[in-house]
């Protein structure tokens, strides 16, 4: 349950934190930054070992292919940027140098999303994760607050290959406790439902709680998903959830092509097809407001997930 008194936490100052404790006992962890570091938090990484640390400048590609050699060398490379340049500006360089030779390189993106907020289209990354997702070898997480981000990179420094996690630039609602335990390619469902699931990632999991306890007040049992690992993506748990429910919402602070929706959507298709809605960004940039003010008119907010609650109960009763 969400509690009435919400504490807030900055993902990206659990990284730049976590970074920190993680290079003192890991003397191969080196991190890279594009001339962001204020900003992405890596700066904390380089007051404590500036010997590790490696300021690119803005050139994310050489910030990719550098990334590469250090893997080679047998460091273990934490690379960071805003998502938008990291995905963008360096894809080819993210393919062709860490996902086909399969290097161990974490690209741990901040400011990703619309709740970047008054920077505009330009610098909200709403494609990112298709664009890492469709990659192979690329492992893609999406913390849902700042204890599960602790946890994810304090994971991933022990995992094996390329992976690209997702934190943003406001902060974020604390809704997991500290029990909570994070698993690469495993879903965790943090509210039982038996009307409807409702699957999200990132800043979207704390609306989709909201949803379900507006929702318990009508008498409709909502099942919640952390769906934090899009790829590999929980195969069991969501058909599961499936057969329990019989309908689905996915929401995401993203596109709804090629993120959440569409990952959830090719598997319930094959294996047991349900009723589906998905609530994300429908085929258009991103613009210029508060994250708040975002969310909802770009319709991922509760109270839109709410709406698609009711919709989609009453075409299966049709």
């Amino acid at each position: 349950m969400i509690e009435k008194e919400i504490k807030m936490m900055g993902l990206r100052d659990v990284y730049g934190k976590t970074l920190v404790e993680l290079g003192k006992k890991h003397k191969e962890i080196v991190v890279l930054d594009a001339d962001l570091s204020l900003s992405t938090k890596t700066a904390l990484f380089g007051e404590k070992f500036p010997e590790r640390f490696f300021n690119m400048g803005v050139s994310e590609q050489d910030l990719m292919s550098t990334a590469a050699g250090f893997a080679l060398a047998g460091k273990i490379p934490f690379v960071s940027t805003f998502a938008i340049f990291a995905t963008g500006r360096a894809w080819e360089q993210i393919r062709q140098s860490i996902c086909y030779p399969n290097l161990n390189v974490k690209i741990v993106a901040s400011h990703g999303g619309i709740t970047v907020g008054e920077d505009g289209a330009t610098h909200q990354a709403t494609e990112d994760l298709a664009l890492m997702r469709v990659l192979p070898n690329m492992t893609v997480i999406v913390p849902a607050d700042g204890i599960e981000t602790k946890q994810v990179i304090e994971t991933i420094l022990h995992h094996k290959g390329p992976v690209y996690v997702r934190l943003s630039r406001p902060k974020f609602p604390i809704i997991l406790n500290e029990n909570y335990q994070f698993e690469i390619g495993r879903a965790k469902v943090l509210r039982e439902g038996t009307d409807l699931t409702i699957i999200g990632m990132g800043i979207t999991v704390f609306h989709s709680l909201k949803a379900a306890e507006e929702l318990e007040r009508d008498g409709i049992s909502a099942k919640v998903i952390n769906c934090s690992t899009l790829k590999p993506l929980d195969e069991e748990t969501i058909i599961q959830a499936a057969k329990q429910t019989k309908a689905i919402i996915t929401v995401e602070e993203h596109t709804c092509i090629g993120g959440l929706g569409s990952a959830v959507a090719e598997l319930i298709a094959q294996k047991f097809p349900v009723r589906m809605k998905i609530l994300g960004i429908s085929n258009k940039f991103g613009i210029s407001g508060k994250p708040d003010q975002l969310l909802n008119h770009f319709g991922i907010s509760w109270p839109h997930i709410k709406e698609a609650a009711y919709k989609i109960l009453k075409e299966k009763h049709d």
